[in-house]
């Protein structure tokens, strides 16, 4: 055998072993990259969890701060009705009242109004009378 065909077939034997150890290498990258890939699916799967649970979370706390709202909405509104009922017994009652002394003070203005009409008559007839006796002496 010649030194070139042994270099040969060194070469070749030198390329196997290159061959064979670079297939090994992605044999390996393969095997890896699989891992990797569970590895991330359990993480995904771990975010959605936890996406999951964060929703439910916001969802239950804003379901409980809503009900403190409407909890706080209703009774100021009920606390305002009873104001606006008291009030309007208030307006109503004064409506009352009102009516009750403008009548009062009709009727008191009528006879007032009566009595100073009997002043007047009764005034101008003395005075009539006294302006007769006044001028009798004067003559």
């Amino acid at each position: 055998m010649s030194k070139e065909e042994f270099e040969k077939r060194w070469a070749r034997k030198s390329l196997r072993e290159m061959l064979s150890t670079v297939e090994e290498c992605v044999g390996k990258l393969d095997r890896s990259m699989e891992d990797v890939k569970e590895a991330l699916d359990g993480v995904e799967d771990r975010i959605d969890n936890w996406k999951e649970q964060s929703r439910d979370y916001v969802k239950m706390y804003l379901d409980s701060t809503m009900d403190k709202v409407n909890e706080l909405f209703n009774s100021h509104r009920d606390k305002l009705s009873e104001r606006n009922d008291a009030f309007e017994a208030m307006v109503k009652a004064l409506k009352e009242e009102t009516m009750a002394t403008t009548m009062a003070l009709s009727t008191r203005i009528e006879e007032l109004e009566g009595e100073l009409a009997l002043c007047r008559a009764a005034w101008g007839s003395m005075f009539k009378s006294s302006r007769n006796s006044c001028s009798k002496f004067l003559m």
